[in-house]
């Protein structure tokens, strides 16, 4: 929540990212309901907000990991369903992160998104897969919200993370065969925090050797 998502043509999973210095980076949070994270929050994270207007929800459908070709439309009500989820969502994974208990309220709220009719994929005489037309933004969180429970429930639980930066937010799920990932990105934080480190030590050798005998 501490970056804004832009958009990009690749299809790869993940998103591509801004930090507050104007500098892409791919950032890959390993599910679906933790690419809807990056759209804002509850609290602090409210001034990251993305979703303002059905447009915004279809844009993030789009840029996200789901497969291209979706027919969605989306209404006011459920762009603010999807900030709800969505917050929730945020609230759920940081208490996952950091091994506190989750909330009854918030399961409620990703448990009453599911509850609902998700997004219905269709094979076509060709072979290809496509999603059946008519898709509402509905469907779209209740498929959110799957994966969310999938995630909380399945293998990786306990492998959602929050970047080790003293300054990122970033929630993801690391997928790695170690499990030891540590940052949103290599290339943002990762690449960040071994500069700062690097500093540190450097600053107390100097100081160590301004020291008298």
């Amino acid at each position: 929540m501490s970056e804004r998502a832009t958009e990009t043509p690749e299809r790869l999973p993940g998103l591509t990212l801004v930090s507050y210095e104007g500098k892409p980076f791919r950032f890959d949070p390993g599910a679906l309901c933790l690419e809807l994270v990056v759209t804002g929050g509850p609290g602090a994270f409210a001034r990251y907000e993305m979703l303002d207007e059905p447009a915004d929800l279809v844009a993030w459908a789009e840029r996200s990991r789901l497969p291209a070709g979706l027919d969605l439309a989306v209404t006011g009500d459920e762009v603010e369903q999807a900030r709800a989820l969505r917050d929730a969502l945020v609230l759920l994974a940081a208490d996952r992160a950091h091994g506190r208990p989750l909330p009854p309220r918030h399961l409620a709220v990703v448990n009453a998104a599911a509850a609902r009719p998700p997004l219905v994929p269709r094979v076509e005489p060709d072979g290809t897969r496509h999603w059946a037309p008519g898709a509402t933004g509905t469907q779209l969180l209740s498929t959110v919200a799957r994966d969310a429970i999938d995630l909380f429930t399945g293998p990786y639980a306990d492998r959602v993370r929050e970047c080790g930066a003293h300054d990122c937010y970033l929630l993801f799920v690391d997928t790695s065969r170690p499990g030891r990932r540590r940052w949103c990105a290599m290339e943002h934080c990762g690449n960040r925090e071994k500069v700062r480190a690097h500093r540190a030590r450097t600053s107390a050798t100097g100081k160590r050797r301004a020291t008298p005998g």
